[in-house]
């Protein structure tokens, strides 16, 4: 069945369109204070079909998603108690709360650095700091520093591939996918 691949023509188009860096500045935004879908969804293809485009690609993505860690940093810090069921107690991310304020209080602001690379979602990351009341020039720096690392990534690695990763993966796309859904119901029969 091939599901993936039209899935697959659609975000190339969507990747395409006049107004994506625009959706990508605000996608980046949203993940890193309240929303769930990282921003590399929108990156990764964008820099793959327009390669010229990759570094504007992923300094907007890192220039929004510092924006938007600064967000969750202010939610964090001014507006804790109106979060802090999600965060505590059973919360959906009591879990990764409990992570990043551990991480916190062994590695301070470098956790910040390594949260760009993390599998716990950035905004766990930008809204504990805020309610930690971690110093903000050090929490901006590292935010920069760790996302813009992650997103030139991406993007570099993308706009290497350019057309012909692109006529690859299209080829090979519906293979890859069922065997990630392949994958992902093993890891939920195994828990």
């Amino acid at each position: 069945m091939r599901l993936f691949s039209a899935l697959y023509d659609r975000v190339m188009v969507w990747s395409r369109h006049r107004h994506a860096p625009w959706y990508l500045g605000g996608l980046s935004f949203a993940e890193s204070s309240f929303f769930p879908i990282p921003p590399d969804v929108m990156l990764a293809p964008m820099s793959m079909a327009q390669p010229a485009k990759a570094w504007r690609f992923a300094a907007l993505t890192t220039a929004a998603s510092v924006v938007g860690g600064l967000f969750g940093y202010l939610i964090g810090y001014f507006a804790f108690e109106l979060i802090q069921p999600l965060v505590t107690d059973g919360g959906h991310y009591a879990d990764a709360y409990a992570h990043a304020v551990a991480w916190f209080d062994k590695w301070g602001v470098w956790v910040v650095f390594v949260a760009g690379f993390s599998p716990i979602p950035y905004k766990v990351f930008t809204i504990t700091a805020g309610a930690l009341h971690m110093a903000l020039p050090p929490f901006v720096l590292a935010s920069v520093v760790g996302r813009g690392t992650r997103f030139f990534l991406v993007a570099a690695l993308m706009a290497w591939g350019g057309e012909p990763m692109e006529r690859q993966l299209r080829r090979y796309v519906d293979t890859i996918g069922w065997i990630m859904i392949l994958l992902i119901g093993l890891v939920l029969l195994l828990r």
